[in-house]
């Protein structure tokens, strides 16, 4: 059966993006034009004008809409769009503020999802930055020490996947399972493609188009982000009584090496996992800083011991503190 591309909800989930987000409408416009569809920013609060510039662009294309998200969070931004949005929609198409796209983003996810038939198409993350600090964010995260080797942080082929950089979703498939769980400010692209797979909902990676992500600028920002990662991923391991993937774990020594190595003043060796983490990550980064002719990216070893500390103290704190009654769950 063939569907007209009419039938899909482009939803931007938004919180004080005034920086980019009236360049990502301007991506957006002209292939909601070609495929009929609605674009709706979902803003929690913004305080920086970005709401004003969405109400300016609004005016001028009734396909732009913009919806309060009181809640703040993207899991609930999506939840409430298609909620008010979703009726008569096939698809849902995920865009987050914080990235590029190509201009025939829209257009490739629909192909794949007809071509494919998956109620999920998902998509690589290609992470790029502009200043020294971005940058060497960039490359961490570019690389399996940064990230253990996620598929969706690096290009593919086409291939079936139990988890990606959420996209497009078959609206039915998304209310079936439930949506989001708003009691997930991270992770919560993992935890709806569990309940997806479990309900027997198949996820396709696009061969075919992808994103790129704007990293944070700064290492305080980079750990706190991690921080909320490392929580989610914590919440989506007692939510589902799974267990980590080899990747997960591995990260989840560091916050432990890193309290050990407190010690160190009372026993000299308890400093030696702590040398042999920082040793790796910080080789790495020069490794990649003399491979690439480029010394700014040298600080990509640091980046990914920030991201690593930042994920693991989450995850530990998450697991370790007082957890809600099944009752209350």
């Amino acid at each position: 059966m063939t569907r007209t591309a009419a039938s899909s909800l482009i939803v931007i989930p938004c919180l004080n993006e005034a920086a980019h987000i009236g360049t990502l409408l301007g991506q957006l416009r002209p292939a909601a034009a070609r495929l009929g569809a609605r674009i709706v920013v979902a803003d929690g609060g913004s305080t920086d004008g970005t709401q004003a510039i969405v109400e300016r662009v609004a005016a001028e294309d009734p396909r732009v809409l913009l919806l309060a998200n009181p809640k703040r969070i993207q899991s609930a931004a999506i939840n409430l769009a298609v909620a008010t949005f979703g009726d008569g929609a096939d698809y849902l198409i995920r865009i987050d503020a914080h990235g590029g796209y190509p201009a025939d983003y829209c257009d490739r996810l629909i192909e794949e999802a007809l071509a494919t038939g998956a109620d999920s198409v998902v998509v690589s993350m290609l992470t790029s930055g502009t200043g020294a600090m971005q940058k060497a964010v960039a490359a961490a995260q570019n690389s399996k020490l940064g990230t253990g080797g996620s598929k969706h942080r690096h290009m593919s082929a086409g291939e079936w996947v139990d988890h990606g950089h959420h996209a497009l979703m078959r609206i039915a498939a998304f209310r079936a399972v439930g949506g989001y769980d708003e009691s997930f400010s991270h992770n919560e692209d993992a935890e709806l493609d569990h309940r997806l797979r479990q309900a027997g909902y198949r996820i396709w990676m696009s061969g075919r188009t992808q994103m790129v992500y704007y990293p944070r600028s700064t290492l305080k920002g980079l750990f706190f982000q991690y921080l909320g990662y490392g929580r989610g991923r914590a919440k989506n391991v007692l939510k589902h009584r799974m267990m980590p993937k080899l990747r997960q774990m591995i990260p989840l020594l560091v916050f432990p090496v890193v309290l050990l190595a407190v010690l160190s003043p009372i026993f000299v060796m308890a400093a030696v996992p702590f040398l042999i983490w920082a040793a790796v990550c910080l080789g790495y980064g020069a490794v990649t800083a003399i491979r690439q002719r480029n010394p700014a990216i040298a600080l990509a070893g640091v980046s990914a011991m920030v991201m690593h500390l930042g994920w693991s103290m989450g995850f530990w704190l998450q697991i370790l503190g007082p957890q809600p009654s099944r009752e209350a769950a």
